[in-house]
């Protein structure tokens, strides 16, 4: 039997290089706007080359939404923004048929899923069945209503924030919705000299021909260059020692006495897919395990449900997944 990995072309150290150099260029621009977050910047980028999806779990007021537009204004790529409320129909995300009296024919009117970045705006302030329409997009990069499919723009990113579950007004994303995104972060406070210079820049007057903040930021890249970047990483090169290792940290997961739902098979390839990136970025051609354990945490950490008897000693899937880290080792 052929080896199918041996034929497929591995990347090349200038590709490499110009991934890199771009990804830089990006975190850079997002950080002249959203200060004193290089880690959560770069985690975006990180995912948007992975080709996955961003969960931003924190509480209002940090910048969560700020970093998805800047992501967005650093890349030149379309964005929309859907503001989740509980009153938010499924039509409202994907589009639906309305019916067109001039031409007596229904016609298809896309919905805000419909762009290249977009910014779902606390969403599990929406009920479940409003969430679970962007499952279709997220996975399979498409949309299907009243029996058509549409295809998606690439590149095509969701980043979600969510406000805290114990915060009034809030559903828990169901899991299949939570499996669906590559990584979860947080933002978190800004240290007092970050939080000055945002206070500065964001009540300083706009200059002369912009609206916000935004307009200041320079595009660094193209949404084609993006898209054939993120086709290009999928060529990082991952030993068969390492899938094996990654294989073996999931059974580990699965198999942890304080663990009552653990990592996926599709966990397991989000993240293979983030240490792929995670080497891109550094300008590697091949995964290591350092870039394994680099990613590990915001790949997993969110799809990992503990026991009650685990929750209430006060663990947390952090916890579990560094005992997981040292228990299986590589080789």
């Amino acid at each position: 039997m052929l080896d199918r990995a041996a034929e497929v072309p591995m990347l090349s150290e200038p590709q490499a290089t110009a991934i890199a150099e771009a990804a830089h260029d990006v975190i850079a621009q997002i950080t002249t706007v959203v200060e004193g977050k290089e880690a959560a910047a770069r985690t975006a980028v990180l995912v948007l080359l992975a080709g996955g999806h961003l969960l931003i779990e924190d509480i209002p007021g940090v910048g969560k939404t700020m970093l998805a537009k800047s992501l967005a204004a650093a890349l030149g790529a379309k964005r929309h923004r859907i503001q989740f409320t509980p009153d938010l129909l499924p039509g409202d995300v994907t589009g639906a048929s309305v019916f067109n009296q001039a031409s007596g024919q229904f016609e298809f009117r896309p919905g805000a899923v419909f762009t290249q970045i977009l910014l779902a705006d606390e969403i599990n302030r929406a009920s479940p069945k409003t969430q679970s329409a962007l499952l279709e997009a997220m996975e399979e990069r498409q949309v299907s209503v009243d029996g058509t499919t549409y295809a998606l723009d690439e590149p095509f990113m969701v980043v979600a924030t969510a406000n805290p579950v114990e915060m009034e007004g809030t559903y828990r994303l169901p899991e299949a919705q939570r499996d669906r995104f590559l990584a979860q972060t947080s933002m978190g406070y800004p240290s007092a000299p970050s939080e000055a210079r945002m206070l500065a820049a964001q009540t300083a007057p706009v200059p002369t021909g912009d609206r916000d903040l935004l307009d200041a930021i320079t595009p660094r890249t193209t949404p084609q260059r993006v898209a054939e970047q993120v086709h290009a990483v999928r060529h990082v090169y991952t030993s068969p020692v390492l899938l094996d290792h990654v294989v073996r940290l999931a059974a580990a997961t699965r198999q942890h006495p304080q663990v009552a739902l653990g990592a996926s098979p599709r966990a397991a390839v989000h993240l293979v897919r983030a240490a792929k990136a995670h080497a891109a970025l550094a300008g590697r051609t091949f995964v290591t395990g350092e870039d394994v354990a680099e990613v590990i945490m915001p790949v997993w950490g969110h799809r990992l449900h503990l026991t009650p008897q685990a929750l209430s000693r006060g663990a947390d899937a952090g916890d579990v997944l560094r005992q997981v880290l040292v228990s299986t080792p590589q080789t």
